[in-house]
């Protein structure tokens, strides 16, 4: 069926409202993408708020409220802020004053919207952070403010985890209890195996080969740790880092022995995830592994845990343990590869919403 223009259909519409009626806004298809999230300034009040509000969510830590709390507030957040600020500090992007997932994932909104405006004209694309700002419940109701009665919602995160896209997904969800008049809701699958995201990946690798000036003895694929009873609990994430990192592998080629997959980020005494890129790291020069290419296939933008943590503390890691080359690939962000995997998905998933 031809959806008829907005316009005519609005005047259509309104031309039967009683006198009086408040004014309604419709017709538009939002997309919204979501971030994790990122501090207003590197301060210690504000990395204070910040880390208060991402170590509360229980979807990160599932630890018993009554253990989590006095060690939160009483130790975490007095200690923490100073030197997490410091951390981000040496990322922050001075010129427009924020962090760099900000600055990345507000360009990613505007070239999707770039991409597909003339494609049809109805879709209004916006950007969000689960903590921190620009908050979600505040952009979701800024779409239907602009007559957005559909909305995709679009985790960016390639590989499911309750930790990430769930509570993403969770903040929208108290947000639309809130409100009267939903708009209908969809959400982006993960795309951890999907065709464009594992081409993508390997061009990068590829261009950065090209620019450095040694062939690596080893390509590391870091992701993101969460603790091992997550997995045990039914999270996808471990299955779908692993088969993000197959994929990768036979698309570029590469032999086993020459390909792993580490996890970094550990936090707090529990078992995570395994390998630890941080050990793997001080482990490799040991077993004659002295050139190392890493790539984080997990993140859609880099952000402190990539650009601080990889390319800063691991790469120091490597080299104080005998290493001589270490490499890092950058997340896909806003390149021309980076906006053709997120344009793919939203064409994708807004099938039978617009004309793409």
């Amino acid at each position: 069926m031809t959806m008829m223009p907005r316009s005519v259909t609005e005047q259509s519409a309104t031309s039967h409202l009683p006198s009086g009626h408040p004014s309604v806004q419709f017709g538009k298809v939002g997309v919204l993408l979501l971030n994790l999230g990122t501090p207003d300034a590197t301060d210690y009040w504000s990395m204070r708020r910040y880390l208060k509000e991402f170590l509360s969510d229980r979807r990160v830590i599932e630890t018993p409220r009554l253990i989590w709390w006095p060690i939160l507030n009483l130790i975490i957040l007095s200690v923490r802020p100073g030197p997490k600020g410091k951390d981000y500090d040496q990322i922050w992007n001075k010129e427009k004053n924020e962090g760099p997932l900000k600055t990345i994932t507000r360009s990613q909104a505007e070239q999707l919207a770039d991409r597909i405006r003339d494609r049809d004209p109805r879709i209004v694309v916006d950007w969000a952070m689960r903590y921190g700002n620009p908050s979600t419940p505040d952009r979701i109701k800024w779409l239907q403010q602009q007559g957005c009665d559909r909305i995709l919602l679009v985790p960016l995160y390639p590989q499911s985890c309750a930790a990430t896209s769930a509570t993403a997904c969770d903040k929208a969800f108290e947000t639309l209890m809130t409100m009267r008049w939903q708009p209908s809701v969809r959400v982006a699958a993960p795309w951890f195996d999907d065709p464009v995201y594992i081409d993508r990946l390997a061009r990068t690798v590829r261009t950065k080969l090209a620019e450095i000036d040694f062939e690596p003895d080893m390509l590391v694929a870091s992701y993101h740790g969460v603790p091992e009873e997550y997995l045990t609990k039914g999270d996808p994430y471990h299955c779908q880092c692993m088969k993000t990192s197959r994929l990768l592998r036979e698309a570029l080629g590469w032999d086993k022995d020459r390909f792993m997959t580490c996890f970094q980020s550990r936090f707090g005494p529990a078992e995570w995830l395994k390998p630890y890129l941080i050990d793997t790291m001080g482990e490799l020069p040991k077993k004659g592994v002295k050139k190392v290419m890493v790539i984080a296939p997990g993140f859609s933008a880099d952000c402190l845990e990539t650009l601080e943590e990889i390319e800063g503390e691991n790469c120091e890691h490597f080299m104080h343990h005998g290493g001589e080359k270490f490499a890092y690939v950058p997340c896909l962000n806003d390149s021309s590869e980076g906006m053709d995997v997120i344009a793919a998905v939203v064409e994708r998933e807004l099938s039978g919403w617009a004309r793409l």
